[in-house]
């Protein structure tokens, strides 16, 4: 992705998470601040009462793909009032 297809994607998730229709995050790594990953959060275009989640982390720090999507799992279960959610399990 070009810098500038970068920047417009992140205007976008800016966007979205600014009129609560989608939430983007971040995950950095602990020590540090390096960017190794993301999570998505968007209602669902198939189902209105679906919440989709997707996550994604680098290559290089693969090993922790599954630990994310048990942190996120529960913090979605223990913190958002989602009545369904889809994220693919790993």
């Amino acid at each position: 992705m070009s810098l500038e297809a970068n920047l417009d994607d992140l205007r976008q998730h800016a966007e979205d998470f600014d009129r609560r229709v989608g939430f983007t995050y971040t995950v950095l790594s602990v020590p540090g601040d390096d960017v190794i990953g993301c999570v998505y959060i968007y209602g669902s275009r198939q189902d209105p009462g679906v919440t989709d989640v997707r996550s994604w982390v680098r290559a290089d720090h693969a090993s922790l793909d599954a630990e994310l999507y048990r942190v996120v799992s529960d913090w979605l279960a223990r913190e958002w009032p989602f009545e369904r959610v889809a994220y693919a399990p790993r």
